[in-house]
């Protein structure tokens, strides 16, 4: 917004950032509030949403989508994948440094408007991961992620990972709640709670590194995680 509240049109209009906002009156469609949808309520149905026929889903109204950076309107931007917004805004440092975050745990796909309400919850978490990622690093945080790794491809997995240990080598503790393997045997310390799930688990069966818990034979984890050290192994030899 403020990146638009600076082009040549936007100053002679006197346009302030939040002309560009889907979510405060002045910049945006007043027929759909911004949604760009219009609800349609029905009684014995689940209500229908069908693009605003003012904007057509564009979510601004006429004189706002008129001011233009490099020939694109602000919804043009909203409507980018992150991937596509890489290289559009690839001269300007500070979004680019965001949007590179992003693309590193995995999340070049997603559109720079997409509703949050979208996300799963995986992509959620890597979203706030990203976003701690561009703050100014402490080294004394603690961060939790449930199972951050769920839909993701083994390549973005990796990402990922490069990600979280970027976290720790900056002095922080990441603690992550996983049941993918290839996550597991990256950890400086695994807790394995078990022996099953839900009621019947609960109980510490295995603490230690990778390697040691692979040796437990109570553990379920140990046991698979075992075959994976093996394979491993195999490859480095």
């Amino acid at each position: 917004r403020e990146l638009y509240s600076l082009t040549p049109e936007a100053k002679v209009r006197g346009y302030k950032p939040g002309r560009f906002s889907f979510n405060v009156r002045g910049g945006r469609c007043e027929t759909c509030k911004g949604d760009g949808t219009i609800k349609i309520e029905m009684h014995f149905l689940p209500d229908v949403y069908v693009p605003c026929e003012t904007c057509h889903g564009r979510r601004y109204n006429k004189e706002t989508l008129e001011v233009r950076f490099k020939g694109r309107s602000i919804a043009d931007v909203l409507e980018m994948s992150v991937e596509e917004a890489l290289g559009f805004f690839a001269k300007i440092p500070k979004l680019r440094r965001r949007l590179q975050t992003l693309h590193d745990v995995g999340l070049d796909y997603i559109k720079l408007g997409q509703p949050a309400t979208t996300l799963s919850g995986g992509e959620a978490q890597r979203v706030k991961l990203a976003a701690e990622l561009c703050k100014v690093a402490t080294g004394r945080t603690l961060y939790i992620l449930d199972e951050p790794t769920t839909g993701l491809h083994f390549a973005d997995i990796e990402k990922l990972l490069e990600v979280l240990q970027r976290l720790v080598d900056a002095g922080n503790t990441v603690l992550v709640i996983e049941h993918n393997l290839d996550v597991i045997k990256q950890a400086d310390w695994v807790i394995d709670l078990g022996p099953e799930g839900g009621e019947a688990g609960g109980e510490l069966i295995a603490a230690g590194t990778p390697e040691e818990v692979a040796e437990v034979e109570d553990s379920f984890t140990g046991q698979f995680l075992r075959n994976v050290l093996e394979r491993r192994s195999a490859v480095a030899a």
